[in-house]
């Protein structure tokens, strides 16, 4: 009897789980369905792509299909699962052929998510994109760049939407960009717009940007962006993207702001659909509930990537949140497990960087004080800057660091982090930290690297450890 490791979805979580699965018991049959024709592709890479800073599109290929086959994988693009039977143990696929009916010994639901733009009235004027989707990358790359400088025959016909890039491709360059929303998306778009000389207006309607950074990190990043010449709105609501076919205008507290190509990134949300009516348990956060290893409540079926919860690591409760390395890892696990030695996926802590322009910003864990209270923690934070390097030697440069911490234990809950010289990575630290459940004495006492090019003797996250905890001490 037939006995496939299917998987419903080709990027990150479904290919990771088949690779490794392939590798661990060779003699399985492993099926991909993508309902597209982009397989293992980086969409954090598309704004560099967008900016000209990426060359080609297919540089953001993890994958080819030509080198998934080589493991072994029978991958099918353009297939897209559209119903579990789990009584049954099959999936309906959709495809070019027509449907048909595939039996599995294990499911694998790799769904990925979708970008929101609702309730954005007119989001669906042409000129107004979502960076989720490498047809949209190509078609924007192609509308920046003039006419004559757009290479129709570089992009593959077989992957590519040839006629949609096409359209663009034929008009003149815009002059100015609106983005609607002050999240990884919009910050990163905000520089690669910049870089194409448009004149940038974002709208943010909380009063900061990038929220799960913390205030500080956000004050940092709206300084760096206005000293970019990026017209910043925030606490404004967008009430409309107008136009007739095209969009023109963004319509903003009765005002009529004149663009000539929008970006809607205000957010994310799991692609659960498939699930509807198999008994498979959602989660608080809306995504596929499933255990240690990535199992859901139904027999034989697991779940991965953006259309997943996992384990929070500092409240130990389930949470969603979208990243590219919680998707492999998970993908990754499962697919250890499916081969008969079972693998934990790991928790998460939300650990993520973003660049605006040359500002580099981490967070990881948890720093918003309300979301401390709700999981049963007396939240104290403390923020603080310092050099990047030793005060004497070239490059250094401020980093602020903020840290969040119980009151009572003294764990360390969350840490942001920001600055121009390598701050990112230091948000690391951190994430290791919250991964052993760290106090913020222990991570004081951390023993870090020290050298006058690389960092003070003092690390900026061993001086907001120092701060935090002489005022949890006091």
């Amino acid at each position: 009897m037939s006995n496939p490791f299917v998987v419903a979805g080709g990027d990150a979580a479904g290919l990771s789980a088949a690779s490794k699965l392939k590798r661990e018991d060779p003699d399985r049959e492993v099926i991909v369905f993508e309902k597209g024709r982009w397989v293992s592709y980086a969409h954090c890479g598309q704004p560099y792509y967008i900016k000209g800073e990426v060359e080609e599109l297919t540089d953001l290929l993890s994958l080819s299909p030509a080198a998934i086959e080589e493991r072994g994988i029978d991958l099918r693009r353009s297939h897209e699962v559209v119903d579990v039977r789990p009584d049954d143990g099959v999936v309906r696929v959709e495809g070019p052929d027509g449907a048909f009916d595939q039996p599995y010994g294990d499911l694998l639901i790799a769904t990925g998510g979708h970008a929101v733009s609702e309730p954005i009235a007119g989001a669906a004027l042409d000129g107004v994109f979502t960076i989720h989707g490498m047809d949209s990358a190509a078609a924007l790359r192609a509308y920046l760049t003039p006419p004559e400088d757009v290479d129709i025959e570089a992009f593959d016909p077989d992957t590519v939407d040839i006629a949609f890039v096409e359209k663009y491709a034929e008009l003149t360059p815009p002059e100015s960009a609106a983005i609607v929303g002050g999240g990884y998306v919009g910050v990163e778009m905000a520089e690669a717009f910049s870089a194409h000389g448009l004149d940038v207006s974002l709208f943010q309607r909380p009063d900061r940007l990038l929220l799960p950074f913390g205030e500080a990190v956000g004050e940092r990043a709206a300084e760096t962006m206005r000293a970019e010449g990026v017209d910043l709105h925030l606490s404004t609501e967008v009430d409309a993207l107008v136009g007739e076919d095209r969009v023109t205008a963004v319509d903003v507290n009765g005002e009529r702001i004149p663009t000539d190509v929008a970006v809607v990134g205000i957010g994310i949300r799991p692609n659960t659909d498939l699930v509807g009516d198999t008994g498979v348990e959602l989660g608080d956060s809306g995504a596929i509930a499933v255990d240690d290893y990535g199992r859901t409540n139904v027999e034989n079926v697991s779940a991965a990537g953006d259309c997943a919860e996992m384990r929070h690591a500092v409240t130990g409760e389930p949470d969603w949140v979208p990243l590219g390395l919680t998707a492999n890892r998970a993908g990754r696990a499962i697919g250890q497990t499916v081969a008969g030695n079972p693998e934990p996926v790991g928790d998460i802590a939300g650990t993520a960087v973003v660049k605006a322009f040359e500002l580099e910003c981490g967070r990881s864990g948890i720093l918003d004080h309300e979301r401390a209270r709700e999981a049963g923690f007396d939240p104290v934070s403390e923020t603080v800057t310092a050099g990047s390097r030793s005060g004497y030697y070239p490059g250094n440069a401020e980093t602020t660091v903020t840290l969040t911490a119980d009151r009572d234990s003294g764990t360390l809950l969350g840490g942001a982090i920001a600055g121009e010289d390598r701050a990112a990575i230091r948000i690391d630290t951190v994430a290791t930290a919250l991964g052993d459940d760290m106090t913020v004495g222990e991570v004081e006492r951390l023993d870090l690297a020290y050298a006058p090019p690389f960092s003070p003797v003092w690390d900026p996250v061993l001086v907001a450890a120092k701060v935090l905890n002489g005022t949890l001490e006091d």
